[in-house]
């Protein structure tokens, strides 16, 4: 996605956008990135990715009650539709995810 503000983009996307809190240093996070990666495409482009390191931005994370990380939440018009922390298996989080397609 572009680098716009992540909050305008949480609020303003028409599309579902899956919002990946994490850090650099978080080795659970670096786990998952691949994951979200082969489930986003599975679904064929209907969720948008947005990554928001939780250390660049703490107010968001903050905002969003984000006291764990790796930490999801499905966005669409600004609201949260789905969110879950820690490490999902592929086959879990292509099922949390499909149901908003």
């Amino acid at each position: 996605m572009a680098k716009k503000n992540p909050k305008e983009l949480i609020q303003k996307s028409q599309d579902a956008v899956l919002v990946d809190f994490y850090a650099d240093w978080c080795g659970p996070c670096q786990t998952m990135d691949p994951i979200i990666a082969e489930v986003l495409d599975e679904l064929g482009g209907k969720i948008k990715l947005l990554k928001i390191n939780v250390d660049k931005h703490p107010q968001l994370a903050q905002q969003f009650a984000v006291r764990s990380i790796p930490h999801y939440a499905l966005f669409k018009r600004g609201k949260i539709l789905w969110r879950k922390g820690g490490i999902m298996t592929k086959k879990d989080l292509n099922q949390s995810l499909k149901a908003f397609c």
